[in-house]
């Protein structure tokens, strides 16, 4: 077994478990024959039908009997099984072929949005017989991430679809392992910590000038490319203690632009960052097909190829702390305490003090980079397209940063903590478009969750299954946001709607998460994300999308406009891995600050 992949490891338990019947029945057949004259009669043709025939009756008659059961045990504690999303094909195979097809070719969530509409704010998606339930029940999802917490793990099944990206990271981990994670990167959010610039004032000085560089060229810039490579750089300065660098490479051009420019040899930090990527897609593609998905991946791991070159890239930056460390450690062990933090030490450097296990220390940094890089990332990019949209919003905001800030200056904690407008910003833009649009937990134990229903019967929620919820559903709900949920209007967090909407209910707005697994890095990626709005509007006061730098099978469907809620309005196209991106990026051209006023 040593020698397996994961997916072989998870098949054969699952194949032996699916022809058990099979072969009982042949067996028994076998037996019988020995007393029966009438048994061994039968041809072998006729025993192996009757054998594989066993195989579909024995496992129709376990779920019906699975779901009768549970259905009396929710009706003896009060409660009832939510409604099915209901197919027409074995294993309700049909949806998942949906699902499949709408994450590939579809608008975020779509086909999840359109069936919370039809059936309830929470259903069972009854996928290939096993309950996996989905909620955007703001009541549901307090329960699960706060009031039961210690009930709901991440569990064996999301480890499985993660362990070949994340291994024994904080985001797949549950427990005393968890909280272990927990408390070795707490230290590194200390306000002292999130609250220096200085890091923060040098990348953005980059980026600003990769912008200028660019359009000197004539080119529009990728924003999302560009907000990748700044977090990715702040990321690893702040985390591994050694800045990638990313920023300082070429960047990437239009698909119209000369070949030779396109055709640029890449960057050993843009390989890294292009697998991690890749993995990650192939990560979601598995939470898709559920239990099934190790047969898909029988004779090749999907992820290896990528994460190959991700660990190529992480080794020797691990083994290099790890020699550090350990040539310091008899000088350092004895001025300070194994479990201190010292001013300038990076979680690396941390890292390696509490062990010298090179795999256990890059799984860390792993879960650490996709925290800091991705989520900040993404909603940096989407904000920005929202403010090349909507001219009244950025002249607005600009009005705010030249007031409190000035056309120059760097801002301060102090700044951003009163920039009102530009918080409403970023949260709407985190409301629309959450950077982590989906989530998922593992009951331990048979669950009764809230149902915020009217009049209705709580829910029952069986030990083992999955339940996914949805924060980028749950934020455009009318009834928790009114009936402009689905329009962009930053003033929904100054004026009365934010006593009548999140503040009568602050679960319902959760682009951090909430409870104990809530983002240790929020303040943080606030300030990251606050520093670098200010010193773009501070440089340039226009920014415009240009969709015809986008390769056109990347740009929205043509049949979307016009269509009702985001995907009739939207100009780039909203897509998801772990977390939220733009199809084929966010190409911008910009017009710069004539200083002098706005």
């Amino acid at each position: 077994m040593a020698n397996l992949s994961k997916a072989q490891r998870l098949v054969l338990p699952q194949l032996l478990h699916l022809l058990l019947p099979a072969v009982l029945t042949s067996i028994a057949l076998f037996g019988i024959s020995r007393y029966s004259c009438n048994v061994a009669s039968l041809s072998w043709s006729v025993r192996a039908l009757a054998a594989l025939f066993s195989v579909p009756v024995y496992h129709a008659s376990r779920v019906h009997l699975k779901y009768r059961a549970h259905t009396h045990k929710a009706a003896a504690l009060g409660a009832v099984l939510p409604p099915l999303w209901q197919g027409s094909s074995v294993g309700n195979w049909d949806i998942m072929q949906r699902v499949g097809d709408a994450f590939e070719n579809g608008f975020l969530s779509d086909e999840f949005f359109e069936a919370f509409t039809n059936i309830g704010p929470t259903y069972n998606f009854y996928a290939m017989w096993g309950h996996n339930f989905c909620t955007i029940d703001a009541a549901a999802i307090k329960s699960i991430l706060v009031l039961d917490f210690e009930k709901w793990n991440k569990g064996e099944q999301f480890d499985s679809y993660v362990h070949s990206l994340l291994g024994f990271g904080v985001f797949n981990a549950d427990g005393e392992l968890w909280r272990h994670h927990r408390s070795m990167t707490r230290p590194f959010f200390s306000r002292q910590r999130i609250t220096d610039f200085e890091l923060l004032g040098r990348h953005s000085d980059a980026i600003v000038d990769k912008i200028k560089e660019r359009t000197r060229e004539g080119f529009p810039v990728d924003l999302q490319d560009l907000f990748a490579r700044l977090t990715m750089d702040c990321s690893s300065e702040l985390f591994l203690g050694s800045c990638m660098n990313t920023i300082h490479c070429t960047l990437p051009y239009p698909h119209y632009a000369p070949q030779e420019l396109r055709m640029r040899p890449r960057d050993s930090s843009e390989e890294f960052m292009s697998a991690f990527q890749a993995a990650q897609i192939a990560v979601c593609n598995r939470t898709r097909l559920t239990w099934i998905w190790p047969w898909f991946e029988f004779f090749k791991d999907k992820t290896a190829g990528s994460m190959k070159t991700v660990h190529a890239y992480m080794e020797p930056i691990i083994q290099n702390a790890v020699r550090s460390s350990t040539k310091m450690a008899t000088t350092d062990a004895a001025a300070t305490g194994c479990n201190d933090v010292g001013e300038d030490e990076s979680l690396l450097d941390y890292l390696v003090k509490h062990t010298k296990d090179p795999v256990v220390i890059r799984d860390e940094m792993l879960n650490i980079m996709v925290a800091g890089r991705d989520t900040t990332g993404a909603t940096l990019s989407i904000a920005m397209y929202f403010l090349s949209q909507y001219a009244d919003v950025l002249r607005r905001l600009r009005a705010e940063v030249m007031d409190i800030v000035g056309p120059t200056a760097y801002p301060t904690y102090e700044h951003i903590r009163r920039m009102k407008y530009l918080r409403a910003v970023l949260n709407e833009t985190m409301r629309l478009y959450p950077a982590v649009p989906w989530n998922l937990r593992f009951p331990t134990q048979d669950i009764v969750l809230p149902n915020s229903e009217v009049n209705a019967k709580p829910w029952f929620i069986p030990a083992g299954s999955s339940m996914s919820f949805s924060v980028h559903c749950m934020h455009r709900r009318t009834d928790y946001w009114g009936p402009d949920a689905e329009e962009f209007d930053p003033d929904r967090f100054l004026d009365e709607r934010l006593q009548k909407y999140p503040l009568k209910n602050p679960f319902i707005f959760l682009p951090f998460n909430a409870g104990p697994r809530i983002c240790l890095g929020q303040q943080f990626a606030y300030n990251k994300m606050s520093f670098v709005v200010i010193r773009l509007l501070q440089n340039f006061d226009g920014f415009f999308l240009q969709q015809d730098a986008v390769e056109p099978a990347l740009l929205p469907r043509p049949e979307w406009a016009g269509l009702p809620g985001r995907k009739g309005k939207e100009q780039f196209w909203p897509k998801s891995h772990l977390t939220t991106y733009s199809a084929g990026g966010l190409w911008m051209t910009v017009s710069e600050e004539q200083r002098g006023g706005i």
